[in-house]
């Protein structure tokens, strides 16, 4: 299907766009940046502005073709398909790799994803939650409103973090952090019960998902033992 784009809507050149999307009155998107199908982008978006580094160039990509970095590769925003992205979100090109947004997404009003960020599929991201740049956010994480990343942070498959609540360090795979700063008070029961996880097999996770065990040999849901696989094999500079 045809994209429905509104005629105050600003698309640069460098964009491709799949079909199917909508984008509302006053949206920005400048490339280079490559967005899937279905996505539905609110008024008021920013996308693929330059990353928030004084020494960076900020040209006028609205009006001008861009010409991308040839110092760093990756320069740029990739988004996925059928991600709701709300009004006054903003997300920023990266610097040294491509920031990039999953699929299945909810980004509510007034979120910021920052440059070279990695957010994966399926993720709850609340009104004004801001993250600092080169977080990684991994596949149905959900942040809550008002919720601050600080740089580099990383949030596992599946946690949930508290409204308002300031993450300076790493936030386990379905666990929950909450406050300033944000420590981990417990296990997503909720989260792993929805994706198909019996009570016997959350209790078996416990240990390793509080950081006290190794991954155990339990049968999950095809699709969530591949995340936690991958989650539990990352590479180091992400532990």
């Amino acid at each position: 299907m045809a994209n429905r784009i509104h005629p105050t809507a600003v698309i640069g050149e460098g964009v491709e766009l799949g079909e199917d999307n909508v984008i509302g009155p006053f949206t920005v998107v400048v490339g280079p940046a490559r967005i899937g199908d279905g996505n539905w982008i609110g008024p008021h978006v920013t996308i693929g502005t330059p990353g928030e580094d004084r020494h960076r160039a900020h040209p006028a990509a609205w009006d001008e073709a861009p010409t991308g970095d040839p110092d760093h590769d990756g320069h740029g925003v990739v988004i996925g398909s059928r991600n709701r992205i709300r009004e006054y979100v903003s997300v920023h090109q990266g610097t040294w790799r491509t920031t990039t947004m999953g699929s299945d997404g909810y980004y509510l009003r007034g979120s910021h994803i920052a440059h070279d960020c990695l957010v994966g599929d399926a993720v709850t991201i609340a009104s004004n939650v801001v993250t600092g740049g080169h977080c990684h956010i991994w596949d149905g994480a959900n942040l809550g409103m008002g919720a601050v990343l600080h740089q580099k942070v990383v949030v596992g498959p599946g946690a949930m973090v508290g409204m308002a609540s300031a993450v300076r360090r790493e936030v386990g795979a379905f666990t929950i952090a909450v406050g300033n700063p944000a420590r981990v008070t417990g296990v997503n029961v909720v989260g792993l019960s929805r994706r198909g996880v019996d009570e016997e097999t959350i209790e078996a996770l416990g240990p390793w998902l509080k950081g006290k065990g190794s991954l155990p040999d339990n049968t999950l849901p095809g699709d969530l033992s591949t995340l936690v696989k991958a989650w539990d094999a990352r590479p180091r500079e992400e532990h």
